[in-house]
């Protein structure tokens, strides 16, 4: 059996799929002093540190020449690409732009009677970096990372991106991520990896000047360097393994649930593929289907391994209890692949993305639909949201109060302010009034 089987009647069955999922939870405490380490080498050595950690780990003939990367080689990268990939990555992102153009918010101001102008004025932050990883060795270049982490940040009107990815072994990133950039029009790139990246974004070297915000997926090393950073510079989010649960009735067919639950399995052994059905046969249909699959894919040992640790097959009595179960999962990727999936959107209230009917795999939204992938998982769609422009922005609080608004008021500011024992505040509220 491919994965483990569940029923579900009531909520106190999602104790055991709860605690199942848990165990991805689970840190690694042994990577934080490793990585408190590069930070701080980090923020001592700036651009010899970079260097040093590069021959290290990447590229042993790196120089600090190579660093970053010249405008000549990101332009030459887009000759690199063949054309018809070029095209794809182009039309890719002009869908991601569309949608994101949607999300920007309006600066705002409401003026009362007696003049006193309340108000919000939104405006992006000066500077980000992004994060864009390799891939294996630097040959499965995480295009649509770039794509969904710049696109945002330039909607934003962000006016200063850095791109931080890591070299290959002849010390430059893939040309797949450089002809992305080239494309955006970002023209700062830097080939440099993992934790010493991250690091060089919020410190600052001699090279690269500090970020205000950083965005993009990474390993273990990048997501705790990411966390351990937090309150110095703002951050996507800290993104665990990736995850899919698909709600399904009888309608649906067993092998594109079974191709949809393996889109994740492949990602890395900690990947998590759930599916709830109200049908058994379905559930019996899936689990044949995954062992076929399973078998072909390029991946497989990823893929079963994940399977196995972390899949789950859970089978309810109705649908209203399937919904009820991954409401309480929170997943990143939800997939309702029933025969009227619109009529169940409003009882969903916790996921990253909901893809509706078969015609919408995740494959489809993550890489060219329009909607960002970066999304929260472990549960935290509970409370968290996916990347978006606002993730790139600030809002500041506009007050200019008119004289008569202060001084009807004061009174009653004073009393505030001397109930929490700060009689200057008082004061000050009261000097207004003379």
């Amino acid at each position: 059996m491919p994965c483990r089987s569940f029923s579900y009647q009531s909520p106190e069955d999602a104790a055991p799929i709860r605690a199942m999922l848990s165990g991805r939870d689970d840190p690694n405490n042994s990577v934080e002093p490793v990585v408190q380490d590069i930070l701080a080498t980090v923020q001592k050595d700036g651009d010899a540190a970079l260097i040093a950690y590069t021959q290290k780990f990447d590229c042993p003939s790196f120089t600090s020449a190579m660093l970053r990367v010249p405008a000549t080689v990101l332009q030459n990268a887009s000759q690199q690409v063949p054309a018809e990939d070029l095209a794809i990555i182009l039309e890719a992102a002009s869908n991601i732009r569309a949608f994101h153009e949607r999300q920007k918010q309006n600066s705002w101001f409401t003026t009362a009677e007696d003049g006193t102008v309340l108000g919000q004025m939104v405006r992006p932050v000066d500077r980000v970096g992004l994060y864009v990883p390799g891939g294996q060795g630097g040959n499965t270049p995480l295009i649509s990372s770039m794509l969904m982490n710049a696109i945002p940040a330039q909607v934003a009107g962000v006016p200063s991106i850095a791109v931080v990815s890591p070299p290959r072994e002849d010390g430059t990133p893939n040309p797949y991520i450089l002809a992305a950039a080239h494309a955006l029009g970002i023209d700062e790139v830097y080939a440099c990896g993992s934790a010493w990246a991250i690091a060089a974004l919020a410190y600052g070297t001699e090279s690269i000047a500090p970020v205000d915000v950083i965005a993009g997926p990474g390993n273990i090393f990048v997501a705790t360097a990411k966390r351990m950073l937090i309150g110095k510079v703002g951050i996507d989010m800290i993104a665990g393994p990736s995850e899919i649960l698909i709600l399904a009735d009888s309608t649906a067919r067993p092998d594109q649930v079974a191709a949809d639950m393996l889109s994740q399995a492949e990602h890395d052994t900690l990947a998590s593929s759930v599916l709830i059905t109200d049908s058994a046969a379905l559930a019996d249909a899936v689990k044949a289907e995954l062992v076929i699959q399973t078998k072909a894919l390029p991946r497989c040992d990823i893929a079963r391994k994940a399977l196995a640790d972390w899949g789950a097959i859970v089978v309810t009595y109705t649908m209203d209890q399937a919904v009820e179960l991954s409401n309480s999962i929170a997943p990143e990727h939800l997939e309702v692949i029933v025969a009227d999936p619109w009529t169940m959107l409003p009882k969903l209230r916790n996921a990253g993305a909901i893809f509706l009917g078969a015609n919408s795999p995740e494959p489809v939204g993550d890489y060219f639909a329009g909607p960002n992938h970066v999304l929260p998982t472990n549960g935290t769609a509970r409370f968290s949201s996916a990347l978006s422009v606002e993730t790139f922005t600030k809002k500041s609080s506009i007050i200019a109060a008119s004289a008569a608004f202060t001084q009807a008021n004061a009174a009653k500011i004073a009393r505030l302010a001397r109930l929490e024992g700060l009689e200057a505040h008082a004061r000050s509220a009261e000097s207004r009034t003379r």
